[in-house]
């Protein structure tokens, strides 16, 4: 098995592309290691010194560090994701596979005056920025829409991205305003 590695924008984190699907049905963020308990995986990739966050995108894992060198880190990370894959162990504990997309509609908040609004911004996320971002080994999900302001979460790499506030307030936030005129501003949930 031949794992390849990417830097991201985020000099925090790097992401890790096993050759396969790692998750369906939504990514799925581990930002501690008491929320790792529901991934096995994840559980291990804690247990490297340093690690601090833990993504699965649809065919690549992003690790976070807080401190440490990537040269010392990578090998036991790379060792923890083959040993996982070889195991032939479920990525969840419970055996499914599904990621945390179902989770994200309960938090969203707009009045339902803007919902015709909020469609084209979700639409719009969906299509151009959604994929851009996760090729950068993040997410970004809709939270919600109130006076003109989008409020989006992100996730991953994006996650303390010293870059994220210029994609967020230049690329996104221009893309949006462009397509939406009732778009005045995007924030950071």
């Amino acid at each position: 098995m031949f794992i390849q590695t990417e830097a991201t924008p985020n000099p925090a984190t790097l992401k890790f592309i096993p050759g396969r699907v790692v998750i369906d049905g939504g990514p799925m963020e581990f930002a501690s290691r008491e929320s790792a308990t529901r991934s096995p995986l994840a559980e291990k990739l804690f247990e490297v010194p340093g690690v601090t966050g833990v993504f699965y995108g649809s065919d690549f894992i992003t690790v976070t560090k807080a401190n440490g060198e990537w040269q010392q880190l990578k090998p036991a990370i790379l060792g923890a994701i083959m040993e996982h894959y070889m195991s032939g162990a479920p990525l969840l504990a419970d055996g499914t596979a599904a990621g945390d997309a179902d989770l994200d509609d309960e938090d969203e908040f707009f009045d339902e005056a803007d919902a015709e609004t909020v469609d084209m911004i979700k639409d719009l996320i969906e299509t151009r920025v959604r994929p851009a971002v996760a090729n950068d080994g993040g997410d970004i999900t809709f939270r919600g829409f109130k006076d003109g302001i989008v409020y989006l979460n992100m996730k991953g790499s994006c996650a303390g991205c010293p870059s994220s506030t210029a994609t967020l307030q230049h690329g996104i936030q221009n893309l949006l305003k462009h397509f939406v005129p009732d778009v005045v501003e995007v924030r950071p949930m």
